[in-house]
């Protein structure tokens, strides 16, 4: 006899966290990042919740420097995956820049923002902006 177990995780409700263009709003998206995860049941690990704070961080701290200095921030999570989705109102994707190393200008986010999720998606909307998916295992 063959039997189905269906399991459920639960999960909160998406998150939407929306600031303007100050260092305020990105403080406020990196707490908004560590209170989802301390609330997801069954709880990510230490090092995940931290990663997603970092890549939160990096996605605002961008789109407030590069993407219009407005910033949509939502967080979501599914069985296997948390995802951050950051939107602003520039329609021009991320580049690649080089670092660098000595001024400190920058040039580092987008690298350290590839290299730490398993899958990111730049998608257009809202309106005339874009939309940037950060996926991260969970």
């Amino acid at each position: 006899m063959n039997s189905t177990t269906i399991t459920t995780t639960p999960t909160p409700a998406a998150q939407t966290v929306v600031r303007g263009d100050s260092a305020a709003g990105c403080h406020q998206a990196r707490r908004a990042a560590r209170a989802f995860t301390d609330r997801l049941t069954p709880a990510p690990g230490p090092d995940m919740a931290d990663t997603l704070v970092l890549v939160v961080s990096e996605l605002v701290t961008n789109a407030l420097r590069h993407g219009g200095g407005h910033y949509t921030l939502e967080l979501s999570a599914g069985p296997d995956t948390v995802t951050a989705a950051v939107s602003d109102p520039n329609p021009a994707h991320p580049r690649e820049r080089a670092p660098d190393l000595n001024g400190g200008s920058g040039g580092f986010g987008w690298h350290m923002v590839r290299r730490l999720t398993h899958h990111l998606t730049v998608t257009p909307g809202p309106r005339h902006g874009k939309t940037i998916h950060a996926h991260l295992p969970r």
